[in-house]
């Protein structure tokens, strides 16, 4: 088995779209109307959907609200440099609402932007998640 995608829903799919592609240098991989069902989807992401989890975005149409609940989290996307990143989604118009640094009760440096509809876009620098269960199992492999 496989993660194949997360959906969303949104309110505007240009600007969700231009977020998610441009902000965060994702590509488009497909988008296809359903006039029957008056919806459209668009699946983005940063590989090909045969080798990569991906985003669904749904856009119903006529429908440009919706409430965001208190059960979803959000997405979690792997930086190399999760400041010189903030920075970069700033310069291209992307709101961080949570400035790079290590998370409550623990050593993960995360940072979170938001999408033009509010959902939460997590960054994790690289190297630095789950240093903890990390060093466990490094000292576990030493001890053998």
């Amino acid at each position: 088995m496989r993660l194949l995608h997360t959906m969303l829903r949104v309110g505007n799919l240009e600007e969700s779209l231009k977020f998610y592609c441009e902000v965060l240098g994702m590509k488009l991989l497909r988008r296809k109307d359903y006039p029957g069902g008056k919806f459209t989807l668009a699946f983005i992401g940063y590989g090909d959907e045969s080798d990569n989890t991906v985003i669904e975005l749904t856009y119903n149409w006529g429908v440009d609200k919706y409430e965001l609940g208190n059960a979803y989290g959000h997405i979690a996307i792997g930086v190399d440099d999760i400041y010189a990143t903030c920075d970069d989604i700033k310069n291209r118009g992307g709101k961080v609402v949570r400035e790079p640094g290590p998370m409550k009760h623990g050593s993960t440096v995360i940072a979170f932007v938001e999408d033009p509809d509010g959902y939460k876009v997590e960054l994790i620098q690289l190297g630095t998640q789950g240093s903890a269960l990390k060093q466990e199992t490094e000292q576990k492999l030493v001890t053998q």
